[in-house]
């Protein structure tokens, strides 16, 4: 049985998701501060954790941060207030895989948790799949897909995990027009339009950042206005 860890401080909310994840055939455990969360990841087999970012002892971005640095790479849904918008980027930034804004109904929390799942099912098996798969050179720029190094005229690129995956993905794509809509189910596992796509931009505007030159004017990440993005090298001598 898939077990979910739920971090809040708030009674009323971990109680509903509890019930409601206990419905929907979930093993369900609970902490009320970061500092607990973490000591129930390291002592028992969690699958997936629902965390709240304002917490106390340690926030839900501090605990986030440990963990990747940890490399523990459990997959993470951060639950947020409405206007924590700041705390959004910092949590997907240094890892989370998702987030859902509160107020929420339990059935999209639910429904976010089985798209994770999913897509880190998937992508354990591909790691297994790809154990033997050389590095790819794309110009002056290199994607090591087996130790998930990037790097740059020789240099390492510093990504964070989800860049990886994004530029992994679309490198292993290349010459594709991807529209965001698949990036965003191909990427973040699951299928959902609207304000949910602007975290490709964000992304594609931070891996822009670091792997190209002149960011204003991407040769490796174009973009093809009123379609979507395309990864690209047929003009990779970036100058």
């Amino acid at each position: 049985m898939t077990k979910v860890l739920v971090v809040d401080d708030e009674p009323s909310l971990q109680t509903l998701l509890t019930y409601n994840l206990k419905k929907s055939g979930f093993d369900v455990v609970s902490a009320v501060d970061g500092k607990q969360a973490l000591d129930i990841i390291h002592e028992q087999k969690i699958d997936i954790v629902l965390l709240d970012i304002m917490l106390p002892e340690e926030s839900g971005v501090d605990v986030t941060r440990e963990l990747r640095a940890e490399k523990n790479q459990i997959p993470i849904i951060m639950l947020t207030a409405l206007d924590d918008e700041i705390d959004k980027v910092v949590g997907l930034e240094i890892g989370a895989d998702d987030y859902v804004t509160k107020p929420f109904s339990p059935r999209e929390v639910i429904a976010r948790v089985h798209a994770v799942l999913r897509r880190f099912s998937q992508k354990t098996q591909t790691e297994k799949e790809q154990s033997v798969r050389h590095s790819q050179s794309y110009g002056r720029l290199t994607i090591d897909f087996d130790k998930m190094v990037v790097q740059f005229d020789g240099e390492i690129v510093k990504l964070t995990p989800k860049e990886y995956e994004l530029l992994a993905y679309m490198a292993e794509r290349e010459g594709r027009v991807l529209s965001r809509e698949t990036i965003l189910d191909g990427v973040w596992g699951y299928e959902f339009s609207g304000p949910d796509t602007r975290m490709v931009d964000m992304h594609l505007s931070h891996l822009r950042d670091k792997i190209e030159l002149d960011p204003k004017h991407p040769v490796y990440l174009k973009t093809v206005r009123g379609f979507g993005y395309r990864f690209d090298r047929s003009h990779d001598e970036q100058e």
